[in-house]
């Protein structure tokens, strides 16, 4: 019913925003693991909510627990399962909202769909689902780790401010350094700014995440459906609020001639490189061995503090105001969230790939 991704490496999310709590149960977790559960603390403080004033002050503290899979320390490889309680929710600041459909919210959506809709605070469709994906995904980057495949993003855009430098000129390390996840304190500065300044007019903003995966082996992907690139698309398109996917060179290759756009093989101690990396890693739908470079798209989020027209369930017409505590801009809590999605997407090729590897 569309609350798993994967095929070997499996992740289920479960669970509402409003609701006792959300969950994550994954298969195909190898056994005798031993999972680093500080970092998977760290991964989900780098998503909650309430972490600076850039982002809603709802207060979750994401202190987890595993209910199976977990024995002595050590995966077991059975379902691990992780469970996070909801301890900060205010139902009441959605109980105007109770027959009435936000613009560009999945309200009008799930309850034609469903009727029986939990409308506090999205219930479902909540971002606060991402949570449990990004438990996932820490997994999945420990284990990532073993192979030295590295996974960064980073917010390369907020509105119409933008941090233009490529992957090779970043200093990782600088992304944590400040509230919005800019690794340009310049920019970063100025980005700040335009989130506070949509704030106060009760107003949201969009922005961009750029991400590269490093050192990924040639041959991931499952042509051809499950091309490498198009379940990168998914994932990233399954988080919230995302509008947009690209690779590479994404939409500006429609501008370009073949003759500037193919990358051209060369070799060097025995390993064959690209001269560039307009294919962004991935050619017919396989990882070629060059870093995967691709970028996230997010709307403004939905929810503004402003009055707005709509209808109700009977097609009357409504004034909606939001109210409560929401994000201006979504994309510095997402950063990990599409690194989680990145890993679990990566992970998940990594097995099946060495599920039909034949040793020469």
């Amino acid at each position: 019913m569309g609350n798993t991704i994967g095929k070997i490496f499996r992740v289920t999310t479960f669970g509402e925003s409003h609701g006792m709590g959300i969950g994550v149960v994954i298969d195909g977790c190898p056994p005798n693991l031993s999972l680093n559960l500080e970092k998977i603390s760290y991964e989900l403080m780098r998503r909650r909510p309430g972490q600076s004033k850039l982002t809603t002050q709802r207060k979750e503290m994401e202190s987890f627990q595993i209910l199976s899979g977990w024995f002595e320390e050590k995966t077991t490889g059975t379902p691990l399962t992780f469970w996070i309680e909801n301890q900060d929710a205010k139902s009441k600041d959605y109980e105007h909202l109770k027959t009435a459909y936000r613009p560009s919210h999945a309200d009008f959506t799930y309850h034609q769909k469903y009727k029986n809709y939990d409308y506090r605070g999205g219930g479902r469709s909540s971002a606060r689902e991402t949570a449990a994906r990004v438990i996932a995904g820490a997994v999945a980057k420990q284990i990532l780790d073993l192979y030295n495949i590295q996974i960064f993003a980073w917010v390369s855009q907020v509105g119409k401010i933008h941090c233009n430098k490529s992957f090779e000129n970043i200093d990782f390390t600088l992304i944590e350094e400040n509230s919005v996840r800019c690794p340009e304190p310049e920019v970063a500065k100025l980005m700040e700014e335009e989130i506070l300044k949509v704030k106060k007019n009760g107003d949201t903003v969009g922005g961009v995440i750029s991400a590269v995966i490093l050192n990924v082996p040639v041959g991931l992907g499952e042509p051809v459906f499950d091309r490498l690139s198009a379940d990168l698309a998914k994932a990233m398109l399954s988080i919230n609020a995302t509008k947009g996917f690209e690779y590479g060179s994404g939409f500006r290759c429609a501008e370009m001639h073949g003759s500037e756009h193919n990358d051209i093989f060369y070799q060097k101690n025995n390993q064959i490189f690209t001269k560039t990396n307009h294919s962004g890693g991935i050619q017919g739908g396989i990882s070629n061995g060059m870093p995967i470079e691709f970028r996230v798209a997010f709307k403004p989020v939905a929810t503004i503090l402003k009055k707005q027209e709509s209808i109700d369930f009977d097609g009357n017409q409504v004034i909606i105001e939001g109210r409560g505590r929401h994000d201006p801009c979504v994309v510095p809590r997402a950063v990990p969230i599409v690194e989680a999605m990145a890993a679990i997407t990566i992970l998940d090729h990594l097995f099946r790939f060495k599920a039909i590897s034949v040793k020469k």
